[in-house]
């Protein structure tokens, strides 16, 4: 399937009042997230990415474990409160009632729903809808029709509905966070501290764009840039790129962004369990 765009090209006003947030701060939907097949890699400079290996892990860095070091920022967990609990097993409830059909992914695409970074081997794959992303981010966020879906890549082809990722505008405080989805249950999260490679914009990375438009300084004289995983394939760059300083970014000639997209969480009510620690937890079930 060809990539069409995704998540947000939101209006100049909008993505202006987010991003000076960002700037303060240092990723959806669509972006982020899936055992894929094995896509060994090699950077631009010749040296085998960290990223892509025999196993088949995410490169992408939207991966099944919520963690990414210097790369995120998320909230304090709190102490789960029985308010929490109570409001978890209607999140739960709500979700499955609402989103189980999406389990054909060929009825979340036809319903808006298109692949994030689809060439790229990640843990779970993000599906997302550009109206609906643009909403949450807006601060409309409507637990029955979240801004992405969470799916896992079959063995044998297709998608395996695991969950959805909700976002925020990011601007928004802990207290408001804990409206959406209690803070006692799960931590939101944020992509912080990202170094893009010359020729990669903030707006690629809205729009799933991978390929760095082709410069001697992007991909070196003579060397091969495998197009499926674009910048990626490098591990210097991106959600999880060895750099995380302005000035490191600055001197390998990238552009430094201390912050891409708002606040997200992911939920996961697709285990076949009702425990809250795996609907709720870091890592995708």
């Amino acid at each position: 399937m060809k990539l069409r765009t995704l998540l947000i090209v939101v209006s100049g006003a909008i993505l202006a009042g987010a991003l000076s947030i960002s700037r303060a701060m240092g990723m959806g939907g669509s972006g982020g997230a899936m055992g894929s097949g094995n896509m060994s890699g090699m950077d631009i400079s010749g040296v085998p990415t960290q990223n892509a290996n025999s196993s088949g892990g995410s490169v992408s860095g939207m991966g099944r474990h919520m963690d990414m070091g210097p790369h995120m920022k998320m909230t304090e967990l709190r102490a789960l409160t029985p308010a929490d609990a109570q409001r978890a097993q209607v999140i739960i409830q709500t979700m499955r009632e609402q989103l189980s059909k999406y389990q054909d992914y060929k009825l979340a695409e036809a319903d808006g729903y298109l692949p994030y970074m689809e060439s790229l081997p990640q843990d779970v794959y993000h599906f997302s809808n550009v109206e609906q992303t643009r909403a949450e981010w807006l601060g409309d966020v409507d637990l029955k029709r979240p801004g992405s879906l969470l799916y896992e890549k079959k063995t044998f082809g297709g998608y395996q509905l695991v969950g959805a990722m909700y976002s925020a505008p990011a601007n928004y405080t802990p207290a408001q966070l804990d409206q959406i989805i209690p803070l006692g249950l799960t931590r939101w999260h944020q992509h912080v501290n990202i170094c893009l490679p010359a020729g990669i914009s903030e707006d690629d990375v809205m729009n799933g764009r991978i390929v760095a438009r082709p410069t001697a300084a992007a991909i070196g004289a003579g060397r091969h840039m495998d197009p499926r995983l674009g910048y990626f394939a490098d591990p210097r760059f991106g959600f999880m790129g060895s750099i995380s300083d302005v000035g490191e970014c600055e001197a390998v000639g990238g552009n430094f962004h201390p912050l891409i997209f708002g606040w997200m969480v992911h939920v996961y009510p697709f285990a076949g369990t009702d425990d809250l620690k795996v609907a709720f937890g870091m890592d995708a079930p």
